[in-house]
């Protein structure tokens, strides 16, 4: 059976060398990366992964949680994680909660079946978080926890909640109605927090009746716009805390005969591809999805590597993207 030191022979090259060459740690000559692939080719050699993982204590594993994968937001977010993953040798894996507690997949975590996890909810016991972060490798990203200390990646969600209800009032808007998220989590509290902010900055009307709650799906943002249509007097803009919830409002208003953005102008959060195709073509804030990913699994590499973590929170900026759903009034 052909073995690591035929490769090493062939190549001409140490068995550390094809070690660091097959595992991609470690720094190896463009040269003698060639000769060890290349006899790696010719003999057909294939690495012994599972003797590697049991003497290491290691399966080369992440685990990835995701509150809903039907959401295309998270598409680039998982494309960042994977690549930077591949780059390393690891392979992913993907949990979804359906916008469920995550609880449940921290056994992976317990039965050694994973090296690490990224949540990209923060929809679980945080009590339970803690325990975990202090015994395993994890990264929160998305989202943010004030006062556990635990490594993240997210945008400021206040910050950028702020920037978009700054930008409807300075086109006019004074009554504007906020589409949130599910309150019981971090993201829709913080983006009601940051768009409350700005109405009181402006000492505009803050009151119950200035949000309806939505669980980010497009599903909710048909319920939303059913409300809209039931208002004695409608805003004159809505913010809606993600695009697919602004793209179910739209459509329900269109298809009642209510223009946007002439009647009521419609801003979303996240940028999603289908912001671009809707008509009319949605205002959104954008995160940048990728970098997060990107960043999210370089942090847990970092920590299952044990290596010195330079920046635990990492903050990341997003921007406005103005379209054709918002129009001065």
């Amino acid at each position: 059976m052909t073995n690591v030191k035929d490769v090493a022979k062939l190549a001409e090259v140490s068995t550390a060398t094809v070690s660091r060459v097959l595992t991609n740690t470690g720094n190896v000559s463009e040269k003698n990366r060639k000769k060890v692939l290349d006899a790696v080719e010719k003999l057909k050699y294939y690495p012994n992964s599972i003797g590697r993982q049991l003497r290491k204590m290691e399966t080369k594993t992440i685990l990835v949680v995701v509150p809903d994968i039907t959401n295309s937001f998270f598409s680039n977010i998982l494309r960042g994680i994977e690549n930077r993953a591949g780059e390393k040798g690891y392979q992913v894996l993907l949990g979804d909660t359906q916008n469920k507690k995550a609880d449940d997949y921290f056994k992976y975590l317990y039965e050694k079946q994973v090296d690490g996890m990224i949540l990209l909810t923060s929809k679980l016991s945080l009590g339970t978080l803690k325990d975990i972060y202090d015994k395993f490798p994890v990264v929160l990203a998305c989202e943010t926890i004030t006062g556990l200390d635990i490594p993240t990646v997210s945008i400021n969600n206040i910050e950028a909640a702020e920037t978009v209800t700054d930008y409807l009032i300075d086109l006019g808007h004074k009554k504007i109605l906020h589409a949130t998220g599910p309150l019981d989590g971090i993201l829709g509290k913080n983006r009601l927090l940051g768009f409350e902010n700005k109405m009181r900055q402006y000492n505009y009307s803050i009151s119950r009746d200035s949000y309806i709650e939505g669980d980010f799906s497009l599903e909710s943002g048909y319920r939303i716009g059913k409300q809209i249509l039931k208002m004695r007097e409608k805003p004159t803009a809505v913010f809606a805390a993600n695009d697919e919830m602004a793209i179910g409002i739209i459509k329900i208003l269109k298809k009642h005969k209510i223009c946007v953005p002439e009647d009521i102008s419609v801003v979303g959060f996240d940028n999603i591809k289908l912001a671009e195709i809707v008509d009319p073509e949605l205002t959104t804030y954008s995160q940048p999805n990728y970098e997060i990913g990107e960043k999210a699994m370089k942090l847990l590499l970092e920590i299952i590597e044990k290596k010195e973590i330079e920046e635990k929170s990492i903050i990341l900026n997003g921007e406005l993207v103005e379209r054709k759903s918002t129009v001065s009034n």
